[in-house]
């Protein structure tokens, strides 16, 4: 085990100890008179004090020691009681640490960081002998106050677990702690009194990779957009890979995709996330994928067991896995042997008599009249009890019988006959030699009668090779049923097909229009399909299914595959299948962005690049492949290969699951271009055999990874279009317009948690912003002060009522974008503008809420401002009416645009005290509010003269239309006019903010406010 490094000398232990093994840092010794069959003297001495010693004061016979050449103080590191386990610490030395040595100029900076690596291998050791952290508060306790002392995140960011290792800066390594919360990893390290410590959001995590380079031991890379960084020296480096990995994968499907990639209820709370819950999520994913369960199961208890196997006359070892609907076994060589009982199967869950070779027994009793025997399973009555309460469950929600094999469809006679006229079609025209399907189809029956029939048959090795050689047309239908569990679901389901085509015939929309433009193109060649019949069981299927999920709707592809099941399986039989494949089998495949199929191409080009390296040394861009093997994965080779062969692999996908096109796939690259032919699909059992190590749990795991790069990508590309059709109409530079953007992102990622909005992906909510995000980035990045919080709120308030022209309670990128480069990049005439409309209707509303506007000790609102002007100001006020009415008639000649409306005095006097406000702390503050007080001054004077110009020329009219407008106003020119005329305020608004250093002000503000907002959320939870 790891010690507290100790120091001792050498000189004094060199009779007591032998040295064993030894390098330039490093001793392995065994201590005298341990191991050895003669020893002299000074052995058999040693040898029997250590015998003698109390327990607690023995020496372990073994230990490895820090020393440097020359040096007689050594430090002990590790020590044991066998050869075994020290040789393991040895091992582990000189492969993670012995070559970073070198890079040390000290043997001062050699010690302290082979103590403070041998300290975090300690804690980590301690840590992974508990059960789990929830179980140690303590221990997590003192993690938790360092990693909250150290970043300063808030408390409620959940610390879900922390790795020693060293995170490397060039050639040097640096001793620390990686921390894993729900949100961030961070990296805190304090060497040689320097301190490094670092934080990294999971949003902003782009790639995942194992690396091994240099003196660098296998670590683990985290790129972002801007830098990589490496982690390595892990103690469990295959654990902490997972763990980044997952929670990297979780917080981008929460936050960019929640609604096209489904997650699970517990993952969507992120307080509740902790390293038990994701070790569980890891393997319900890994039991779903294995055993094609619907998604919404839920898995409940694992329990290690043995069932007894009739066609090997034993009982062979593996694991139960119970779940909602189903209980699963799998053999402890994983896929060797897999049982599959749905739980509406079951008619009975009882214990029977323990006995020295039947231990701890359960007998499960099917409808089929058949039992299987579980032994071996510890806590056998919580289990039996709570299995027994979900059966139970089950059959009250379930009044009508259920058989396995026997297809009750309901259907009227119409349909009945439809489907008899269909059958000929279907059958007739696919069926291979009579003899080869009378042979496969006698094997089907000795398999049957050997391993059973029914989703609940044994799936061992042979089946695997019945199913390589091809399913008979007799009984493809079936067994595609049952491999997918597609019967079980669809039974469990009576009556529901018929309704969701009830419902959707007659219902016009963008899928159904799609439906029907492709309902012709699904195997056009195919006599099924050249008439009526065909094409309106097609229609039903895909209709049916586009009602029932309209989240996926219709997707190309989906009629090529809904037909080719409609030709072996009954109707409503297609559409549980259609299911089973869109939902289950091939996740998040047919959604909007397709995110599941390049997820796998992703996952697909990492296995060309491991299974087949010639290949990828010869294509440099693999990517360009997807454009090949995209429509392999979506179509499940239908499209490319003959048909015959086609639907033999979509026989292996419905065993094998994803696996089957993976294989497959790596298969066809191997072959040459030649051999890409009908008779490819015989080349399975091949591919099976060469890529056969490929595992489910390899591809979930890489799936995992690879779904944050996709993620990422889309996020990337999505930017650069919004970025490419924006930038034509601002002047706001890219670099500018990009780090905007992000602003704005974080914003709707902020607030979505803030309000615990994840029924909308991201992608629904990036381009728009609602009232409360919108005035949080307004306060960010707005150029000027506003005076006041209240003030800055009601403007705030005001510029988005402004800008929300849909009248959506929205405020879109290209709105914000358009508005903010008005402040930072437009003219003068432009900001006044703006400024102006802010100040009416409909930004400024009767109902709005500002006392404080009517109440400003710098303006009356019953009368006309009075100045004291300086002496030597006593211009004429004919004479400068005249000049600004001259000016304003240019001015008109120009402004092509429509004319604002007149501002009241009401509104006027609050657009000077926005005035007011934007000069506070400026340098030249006292010029520009003399400059403003001026032009408040003359304004109001010229609204008070047209005012009385108006009074007295309505003076011959009716009271009525006197008092309408008798109003005092003024307009949009007058007020342009009048700021013209004062030097210091030209000069204020023509001077342009920098942007670029708000934006950097913004961002620091950004990161404050949203862990204030993460607090608030999980404050909440």
């Amino acid at each position: 085990m790891w010690l507290n490094p100790e120091e001792v000398l050498l000189k004094n232990a060199l009779k007591l100890w032998v040295t064993e093994r030894s390098n330039d840092f490093f001793l392995l010794q065994r201590r005298r008179g341990h191991g050895e069959a003669s020893s002299g003297i000074t052995g058999l001495l040693v040898g029997a004090l250590d015998s003698v010693l109390d327990s607690n004061a023995r020496v372990t016979p073994f230990r490895i020691l820090l020393q440097f050449p020359g040096s007689q103080i050594s430090w002990v590191i590790a020590s044991g009681a066998a050869i075994e386990e020290v040789n393991k610490h040895w091992d582990w030395l000189v492969h993670n640490l012995l070559q970073s040595l070198s890079v040390f100029e000290s043997k001062e900076d050699v010690a302290s960081f082979v103590k403070g690596k041998v300290k975090g291998l300690i804690a980590e050791e301690v840590r992974s002998r508990q059960a789990a952290q929830e179980d140690d508060p303590e221990k997590f306790r003192e993690a938790l106050l360092k990693f909250e002392l150290h970043f300063g995140l808030p408390s409620s960011e959940k610390l879900v677990t922390y790795f020693s290792c060293c995170c490397w800066k060039g050639r040097v390594p640096r001793q620390g702690f990686l921390f894993l919360s729900i949100n961030h990893m961070a990296f805190y390290s304090f060497l040689l009194g320097k301190e490094v410590k670092f934080v990294i959001p999971w949003v902003e995590v782009t790639r995942l990779e194992r690396v091994s380079a240099g003196l660098m031991t296998e670590a683990i890379r985290v790129h972002t957009r801007h830098r990589q960084r490496d982690f390595s020296m892990f103690l469990n480096l295959d654990e902490a890979f997972r763990v980044i990995g997952q929670l990297a994968d979780i917080a981008l499907r929460r936050l960019l995709d929640s609604e096209g990639l489904e997650l699970d209820h517990v993952l969507q709370q992120p307080a509740c996330i902790t390293k038990r819950i994701l070790e569980e999520q890891a393997l319900r994913e890994f039991v779903l994928a294995l055993f094609l369960l619907p998604r919404s199961e839920k898995l409940y208890e694992v329990a290690s067991c043995s069932v007894w196997t009739p066609h090997a006359r034993r009982h062979t070892p593996g694991f139960l896995y119970t779940t909602d609907s189903y209980l699963c076994f799998s053999s402890r060589e994983v896929e060797s042997c897999i049982l599959l009982i749905p739980l509406l199967e079951v008619l009975f869950i009882e214990k029977a008599e323990s006995t020295s070779v039947l231990p701890n027994p359960v007998i499960v009793s099917i409808r089929t009249k058949k039992a299987f025997q579980l032994i071996e399973l510890q806590d056998r009555d919580e289990l039996v009890e709570n299995l027994n309460t979900r059966l139970r469950s089950l059959q009250w929600n379930s009044p009508m019988p259920y058989y396995t094999f026997y297809y009750d469809t309901g259907c009227s006679d119409k349909e009945e006959l439809e489907e008899e006229l269909l059958r000929p079609f279907i059958i007739e025209p696919v069926c291979l030699c009579q003899s080869l399907e009378c042979e496969k189809e006698q094997l089907w029956e000795n398999h049957f009668s050997e391993f059973g029939r029914g989703v609940h048959m044994f799936r061992t090795e042979k089946i695997r090779r019945l199913v390589a050689m091809g399913i008979p047309e007799s009984l493809r239908g079936e067994l595609w049923m049952n491999l997918s569990a597609a019967s079980s679901v669809m039974e469990s389901h009576q009556g529901y097909y018929t309704t969701m085509v009830q419902k959707s015939m007659g219902h016009s929309s963008l899928a159904t229009e799609e439906i029907e433009r492709d309902l012709h193109r699904s195997l056009p060649d195919h006599p099924a399909f050249q008439n009526p019949t065909g094409i309106a069981a097609l229609r039903r299927v895909l209709t049916a299914y586009a009602h029932r999920n309209p989240k996926i709707g219709y997707c190309q592809s989906m009629n090529i595959l809904a037909s080719v099941l409609l030709l072996y399986a009954k109707e409503e039989e297609a559409f549980w299948l259609l299911v089973a494949v869109c939902e289950r089998m091939l996740p998040d495949y047919f959604n909007r962005r397709v995110i599941g199929a390049q997820v796998d191409q992703s996952v697909f080009e990492e296995l060309i690049r491991e299974r087949l390296p010639e290949l990828a040394e010869n294509v440099h861009d693999l990517s360009t492949l997807s454009s090949v093997s995209l429509s392999w994965f979506l179509t499940l080779f239908l499209s490319v290969l003959p048909f015959d062969s086609a639907v033999c692999v979509v026989d292996c996908f419905f065993f094998h699951g994803i696996k089957a096109i993976f294989q497959l796939g790596l298969a066809v690259l191997e072959a040459n271009a030649a051999q890409l032919s009908a008779s490819v699909f015989f080349g399975f059992c091949g591919s099976c055999q060469k890529f056969g190590d490929l595992t489910v749990r390899q591809i979930e795991r890489l799936r995992c990874r690879h779904r944050i790069q996709v993620l990422q990508s889309h996020e990337d590309t999505t930017k650069e279009n919004t970025l490419r059709l924006i930038a034509p109409d601002v002047s706001i530079s890219p670099e500018n317009l990009a780090d905007i953007y992000n602003l704005f992102k974080v914003t709707a990622e902020s607030a979505a948690w803030h309000h615990g909005d994840l029924t909308r992906s991201f992608v629904e909510r990036q381009y728009r912003l609602d009232r409360p995000q919108f005035k949080s980035l307004y306060g960010l990045l707005v150029p000027w002060p506003s005076g006041s919080e209240h003030h800055t709120d009601t403007l705030g308030n005001r510029t988005f009522t402004l800008l929300d022209q849909d009248h959506d309670n929205l405020v879109s990128f290209r709105e914000f974008a358009v508005w903010l480069d008005t402040l930072y990049c437009g003219e003068l005439n432009e900001k006044i503008r703006l400024l102006y409309r802010l100040h009416i209707p409909p930004a400024l509303t009767e109902s709005e809420e500002d006392p404080s506007l009517m109440k400003s000790p710098l303006l009356s609102t019953n009368r006309p401002l009075f100045l004291n002007l300086p002496p030597g100001w006593s211009r004429d006020y004919q004479e400068q009416l005249k000049q600004m009415l001259h000016d304003l008639a240019k001015e008109k000649e120009k402004n092509v645009e429509k004319p604002l409306p007149l501002m009241n005095q009401r509104e006027f006097i609050q657009f000077c005290k926005t005035l007011y406000s934007l000069f506070q702390s400026n340098p030249e503050e006292n010029d520009l509010f003399q400059a403003i007080a001026t032009v408040t001054s003359l304004v109001l004077q010229i609204g008070e003269a047209e005012h009385r110009g108006r009074g007295s020329a309505a003076e011959d009219a009716d009271d009525q239309t006197s008092t309408t407008d008798s109003e005092w106003r003024v307009s949009f020119a007058q007020i342009l006019a009048s700021l013209l005329t004062e030097q210091a305020l030209v000069s204020f608004f023509e001077k342009p903010p920098s942007l670029q250093s708000k934006i950097r002000e913004a961002r620091e503000k950004q990161y404050q406010q949203r862990a204030a907002l993460l607090t608030l959320q999980q404050g909440g939870s």
